[in-house]
């Protein structure tokens, strides 16, 4: 068994925060493959809801690789996959990729299925978007299992599982309190904006069911009046849409945002922001921390608890 696979024969799943913000996503998406990724796995499957990070996870995880489902490149037609017997000898490429949802459209799902398993046959790599829809038809599982929502989790099912509707499960029942926190994050940010704070100021960080901004120096923010504000937004239910890949509208107002496909359609849907009333000072560091959760925040230091199954 090659040095890499006997390496992480042990290896049952790992978690972790799912970033809001396309870069954020893309550098998760190189930390999976340079951790869990084997040269020799040639299935990859990806399980998650449109719009939660799947294509951003495999742009990290596959620098260059064509996705056939990119808006930018008009979805590749024919699709590679189909085609990976074709005799190009040695340009013929290892990597294909496919979004099962979307290709399901043109093709029926044994066909994709025969076209996955006869690339993997022949040596190839297949990374497949929405795994869980095309598994019954392949009757295997992946080499490797991602399951993105409200956190990434990263798989090597065996024998025993976890299948990919254990953790389809999982990701789609956590996903909309992802979408309500990082609505809540940027509304947080535009009341921000109007109390002298910009967002070149301070960085992005996770807290389960929140988020944290971080700044190098201590801000004077009046964190009161900051979630009312909010919670006004919230409480008026002011639309969130789309308006490009950097940019999301808050109402009449244009907003920068990393991830601007990655929200919930109006702040109604959000319960609450409820902001932790002090500056914390991580104590490495040295920054000061502004946490907001969505909901009520009862003990600050359980917030990342883990929940253990006994």
């Amino acid at each position: 068994m090659p040095y890499s696979a006997r390496m992480q024969k042990s290896h049952l799943y790992s978690v972790f925060f799912a970033p809001r913000g396309n870069e954020r996503m893309a550098d998760l998406g190189m930390q999976i493959a340079q951790q869990y990724l084997s040269p020799f796995d040639k299935l990859i499957g990806l399980i998650g809801v449109a719009g939660s990070g799947k294509s951003m996870i495999i742009r990290g995880m596959f620098p260059g690789l064509e996705l056939t489902n990119d808006d930018d490149g008009v979805n590749v037609r024919p699709l590679p996959l189909l085609g990976a017997d074709d005799d190009m000898g040695f340009y013929r490429a290892h990597t294909y990729h496919i979004d099962v949802r979307f290709e399901s459209a043109f093709k029926q799902m044994h066909e994709l299925a025969e076209a996955i398993l006869h690339a993997v046959g022949k040596g190839k790599r297949v990374v497949v978007e929405h795994f869980d829809l095309i598994y019954p038809q392949l009757g295997r599982n992946a080499h490797l299992l991602i399951g993105i929502g409200e956190e990434v989790i990263v798989t090597r099912p065996t024998l025993f599982g976890p299948k990919p509707t254990e953790i389809s499960d999982v990701v789609v029942g956590t996903i909309k309190t992802r979408l309500m926190v990082h609505t809540a994050e940027d509304i947080c940010e535009f009341v921000l904006c109007m109390q002298g704070i910009e967002q070149h100021q301070y960085e992005h960080s996770d807290v389960r069911g929140g988020f944290i901004l971080s700044f190098s120096t201590e801000p004077e923010i009046n964190i009161e009046a900051l979630e009312k504000g909010v919670n006004e937004l919230i409480g008026a239910d002011v639309p969130v849409s789309f308006a490009d890949e950097s940019h999301i509208m808050i109402g009449d107002n244009l907003h920068k945002c990393t991830g601007p496909r990655m929200h919930v359609r109006s702040a109604g849907e959000i319960k609450k922001l409820t902001l932790l009333k002090e500056l914390l000072k991580e104590p490495i560091t040295e920054r000061y921390l502004l946490v907001g959760v969505v909901g009520d925040i009862d003990d600050v230091d359980e917030l990342n608890h883990i929940v253990l199954q006994v």
